[in-house]
């Protein structure tokens, strides 16, 4: 059974149409994720099935009685009203109390904000979870989401995917975090030139549908080729016997990637890191260091020793308010340690994306103010111009001739970063880069970093683009310290939730709560704490050099991962060639060794560390 229907619908906001004779329907208990590029669509698209807007043409019908609830983007809510008469809509404290899925939203999504704090007084990203809050506490037989996972940290999108999991309501969300759409849709919408594109699955089901569809038209308009050249063949030679049309097949989902490289060549681009930077990039000695200054805000890091190498990819990770962004000032040297010092390799030339939009003459042109910088770099082994690089970013044809003045958040946000890229830096901090990019402009930029040979330290709460353009995962876990996570974000969230952090009460203090991160309570004098045990009677300096050692290692681990691959692919492009397997299998049971030896001694190092 539908709960909404679409028939021919239309609509365009000046000479753009942005739905153009669309019909589709949205079944109970379904879950859809939207997809497209910004301006595309996808906003309308919403609005419309929620009833906020009116189609230019065709209809919208609603099931009887249907209960929709709609977060949008557009922020209306009331200033001088508090967060709990907004949420909780005047329940009794026992009554709300007592629900275990009220308490449970409440701690996960303002659990650090004062219940009777008025909307006025909130920030925009408070305002945000305010609004999503409420919805959740509502009943709802269809949930539309625009961009709900922005201002969300991971731990708390990753718990949004869980609780959107369980409910029985249909789903209908817009979003450019992919890792959020795998983890909520059984179905993709793409808006697309007017047109919504469907394809069963979330987004890696959509990923490899698309790229399947590109191949058969492709395939289609080959045949068409053949077939026009045969046609003309046959009409200037007479009629030849005809032959049988080729015959093309679905190629499996497999089949799609198996020859596909990995997405960078790591250990060239680590070789050429290092011919750019040398040894030496960053290394902190014993730093000790305060979100607001000395003493002044909340401790970040506590005499914490860490080395960043050359060709490092890491992303650093955290509940929002750890001191990411603190870490990234402090390496850009726009904040001074408390304490300790920061060491920088004499060859480092740093480009850092801050949150800040930096601050661009507004009656410039696009393409002027990227040439300016260089007209052409190097990514990879190609050279790019200047227009080809925006065009990469979404800035196609007459929109590299746009006034700067003229641009939209998002599209300020691509300029500053492509302007970054171009001035050729060898060491790359970024904080928060997706924020109001769309898919396709993260797929591309994705690329582009995959070619880009140099250090590179990455704050996001997009998951889908930390793990994909990250190789190694660094927390701020609460405890003053950098905390090394082999298995990434999935280590980080079960690290979260079996207690590195104390738990913080909601409003009153009653129900279940969300941890935050905070420092352990002093030992006692003479005593060590928990965190220093693993590494008790370790100085600044032996600590300095096990880093290194650890360092050291996990290139090792890296460069030995990509010796046994190329074995296995030589053994299977040998496999009737019984001596040359031989010969391979005795260098892969060599290097397999090799491995474990060096595994062993990285869980050596990282023990005595304490990580």
């Amino acid at each position: 059974m539908n709960l909404v229907n679409l028939e021919s619908v239309s609509h365009a906001y000046g000479p753009k149409p942005l739905l153009n004779d669309v019909s589709l329907g949205i079944e109970a208990g379904e879950r859809i994720g939207v997809v497209g590029r910004n301006g595309g669509g996808k906003t309308t698209l919403m609005s419309v099935i929620a009833g906020d807007v009116r189609p230019d043409s065709g209809r919208v019908t609603h099931n009887r009685g249907l209960r929709v609830g709609f977060l949008s983007q557009r922020d209306d809510l009331h200033p001088e009203i508090t967060v709990r008469e907004l949420v909780l809509d005047g329940r009794a404290e026992h009554e709300w109390a007592g629900d275990q899925q009220v308490r449970e939203i409440l701690a996960n999504l303002i659990g650090d904000l004062d219940l009777d704090a008025r909307a006025g007084d909130l920030s925009g990203g408070e305002r945000r979870r305010t609004a999503l809050a409420k919805l959740l506490i509502d009943e709802h037989d269809l949930i539309m989401l625009d961009e709900p996972t922005n201002h969300l940290d991971i731990e708390a999108i990753a718990w949004l995917a869980a609780h959107l999991s369980g409910r029985k309501s249909a789903l209908v969300v817009v979003t450019h975090d992919r890792w959020f759409l795998d983890a909520v849709s059984t179905r993709t919408w793409e808006v697309v030139d007017g047109r919504v594109e469907r394809y069963e699955g979330g987004y890696a089901a959509y990923v490899l549908a698309k790229a399947e569809r590109a191949r058969l038209a492709q395939a289609a308009e080959e045949r068409r080729q053949n077939l026009m050249r045969k046609e003309i063949a046959w009409l200037r030679r007479g009629p030849p016997a005809r032959t049988s049309k080729p015959k093309f097949r679905i190629e499996a989902a497999q089949a799609l990637i198996a020859n596909e490289p990995p997405p960078r060549e790591s250990v060239e681009l680590m070789r050429f890191a290092a011919a750019r930077l040398g040894r030496t990039v960053y290394d902190l000695e014993d730093v000790t260091l305060h979100a607001g200054g000395p003493d002044a805000g909340p401790l970040v890091l506590d005499h914490a020793t860490w080395q960043f190498g050359p060709g490092d990819r890491i992303g650093l990770i955290g509940v929002n308010g750890s001191g990411k962004s603190s870490v990234l000032r402090l390496l850009a040297d726009t904040v001074k340690p408390d304490s300790g010092r920061v060491v920088r390799g004499k060859t480092v030339r740093l480009a850092y994306l801050s949150q800040e939009l930096a601050e661009l003459d507004p009656t410039r042109r696009v393409l002027e103010t990227v040439e300016e910088i260089r007209k052409y770099i190097q990514v990879g082994k190609k050279e790019w111009s200047a227009s080809q690089m925006l065009e990469r970013l979404g800035f196609k044809g007459e929109a590299q001739w746009k006034v700067i003045g003229d641009l939209s958040g998002g599209e300020r946000r691509r300029l500053q970063l492509l302007r970054l890229l171009m001035d050729d830096p060898n060491v790359l901090l970024l904080d928060e880069p997706t924020n109001d990019l769309d898919i396709e402009t993260l797929n591309e930029l994705e690329d582009l970093l995959d070619g880009w040979a140099g250090t590179l330290i990455l704050v996001s709460h997009d998951r889908y683009f930390l793990e994909r353009v990250a190789d190694r995962c660094v927390a701020l876990l609460g405890d003053g310290k950098l905390s090394m996570l082999p298995g990434g974000v999935d280590e980080y969230l079960e690290r979260r939730a079996a207690g590195n952090a104390v738990t913080a009460r909601v409003g009153t203090g009653v129900g279940a709560t969300r941890p935050v991160p905070s420092q352990a309570p002093a030992a006692a004098e003479g005593t060590p704490s928990a965190t220093d045990q693993g590494k008790a009677g370790l100085s600044a300096k032996e600590e300095r050099e096990l880093r290194k050692d650890l360092n050291r290692l996990e290139r090792q681990l890296d460069k030995l991962g990509e010796q046994e691959a190329k074995l296995h692919t030589a053994m299977a492009e040998a496999a009737s060639d019984y001596a040359k397997l031989g010969s391979l299998d005795a260098q892969l049971r060599d290097v397999l060794t090799q491995k474990d030896a060096v595994e062993a001694e990285w869980l050596e190092v990282a023990d005595r560390l304490g990580d």
